[in-house]
């Protein structure tokens, strides 16, 4: 016979729950942590009260205990809802902490440090300076070598061609005594090639010094020294016609313009270069709207001009048929080209300077810039001649200071607007520059002067 309220079975199996509950309780704070086990045993609490209510004799018939547990059962289940929840629980692809995890202990609250520990400073060493003399040398190994196989393949070519025109000129005027045509120009000489794409062509005129004079520069009607005139001379005894050269005579002067427009005609008319082009395995052919004779040449590997000079030697004067620009017609330019390369390289071998190294540098820097091109050649050349002779320390080791020197040097030559000729005083080797040509170079050297390396840098 069952007792009022849950029969006996449903007894024991709510005090079989009370004990796991029990044994819950007691384990909760291990598995779940003061809050979790805080959260659980509220939770439990409630539930045992109800349990116990069920399984309590109930006084039926009695309005005052009904409502007293009706009034516990809505306390309890207040109490469960207000029972803090459990922490949300972790997914599973989160992997960062575990499912359960103990309780963690109290973390430290951070220090405040009064100054931050000083990391360890990698000190990175500041960049190197270069000296001039380094920047010189730089510049030198640089921008001004050329290579040797290109070097190669021009004298190559320009000897190939300097061969065809000797014969066609022996063939074509057997009658006109021209010596041996041969090479020259910075690129043999060293004192100013920065590309293998200029040669010098020289085509001597031989003349017989008994039928011909030299007239000096003063005397012209130039009066200037560095021109000279050819004079025909023993016209009584020695008429027109006994020297093969008269046909170019004008006015008794050997006319440098009448020759050289013989031969700008030969080269541009009379010489097949498309047949001598293809057979040195280039483009050749020569220019026709200017009064130089040259010729342009294009291989795979090379580009390169070749200017032919006629050129006459007597009484140790060496005359290229350069006439200035104008009227004048008869003149020849006194070359002192190849006096200086000798002179230059006689003085360095002398003291194993370094003079060719500087000529270089210096034609380099003139050339490339655009308001110093009409100072690179000879000018430089009679700078570092005349300064040799006053300085004699040219080693490797002082490039730098020769290098500045010789700055100073233009400066005060472009002040005075006069540069002398090492070879001839007479001879200034700026009297063919403008005024406004040369206060150019002048304020372009003397900005120089307190920094070198203004004329270094890339144009």
């Amino acid at each position: 016979m069952a007792e009022f309220g849950w029969p006996r079975g449903k007894r024991r199996e709510a005090g079989g729950l009370g004990s796991v509950l029990d044994l819950l309780l007691a384990n909760a704070r291990l598995v779940l942590g003061v809050t979790g086990a805080a959260a659980l045993a509220i939770a439990t609490l409630a539930v045992k009260r109800l349990i116990d209510r069920a399984t309590s004799p109930r006084d039926e018939g009695d309005p005052k205990a009904e409502q007293k547990t009706l009034e516990e059962s809505w306390q309890d289940l207040a109490l469960i809802k207000a029972t803090p929840k459990p922490p949300k629980r972790q997914r599973r692809e989160d992997l960062s902490e575990p499912l359960l995890s103990l309780a963690r202990p109290p973390v430290p609250e951070p220090r405040i440090c009064s100054a931050p520990p000083e990391t360890p400073r990698v000190e990175s060493s500041p960049p190197r300076c270069l000296t001039l003399q380094e920047k010189l040398l730089s510049h030198y190994s640089s921008r001004l070598a050329v290579p040797e196989v290109q070097v190669s393949l021009t004298l190559q070519l320009a000897r190939s061609i300097c061969t065809q025109l000797q014969n066609f000129l022996r063939n074509k005027c057997p009658e006109l005594p021209f010596g041996s045509l041969f090479l020259s120009g910075p690129l043999l000489d060293g004192l100013e090639a920065l590309t293998a794409d200029r040669i010098h062509l020289m085509l001597p005129v031989v003349l017989d010094a008994a039928l011909w004079s030299l007239i000096p520069g003063e005397d012209t009607v130039v009066r200037n020294p560095q021109y000279w005139m050819i004079k025909r001379t023993d016209l009584e005894y020695f008429p027109r016609g006994c020297s093969p050269w008269d046909r170019f005579i004008v006015g008794q002067y050997l006319s440098s313009n009448a020759l050289n427009e013989t031969l700008h005609k030969m080269l541009v008319a009379s010489i097949n270069w498309p047949a001598i082009g293809s057979l040195l395995g280039s483009v050749i052919h020569p220019v026709v709207a200017t009064q130089e004779l040259k010729l342009e040449v294009k291989h795979d590997q090379v580009e390169m001009s070749i200017t032919l000079f006629p050129v006459v030697e007597m009484e140790g004067k060496v005359l290229l048929a350069a006439p200035p620009e104008g009227l004048v017609e008869n003149l020849w330019l006194e070359s002192f080209y190849r006096a200086e390369v000798s002179k230059v390289k006689e003085l360095d071998a002398g003291d194993a300077g370094a003079r060719q190294r500087c000529l270089r540098i210096l034609n380099g820097v003139c050339k490339s810039h655009p308001a110093l091109h009409k100072l690179s050649g000879s000018p430089l050349t009679h700078v570092v001649l005349h300064l040799s002779a006053t300085s004699l320390d040219w080693a490797e080791e002082s490039l730098a200071d020769r290098f500045q020197q010789v700055l100073e040097e233009l400066v005060g030559y472009l002040e005075k607007g006069v540069l002398p000729s090492y070879f001839n005083h007479k001879i200034n080797l700026f009297c063919e520059l403008l005024e406004d040509e040369i206060d150019e170079m002048g304020f372009m050297l003397y900005r120089a002067l307190s920094e070198p390396e203004l004329l270094l840098k890339e144009k």
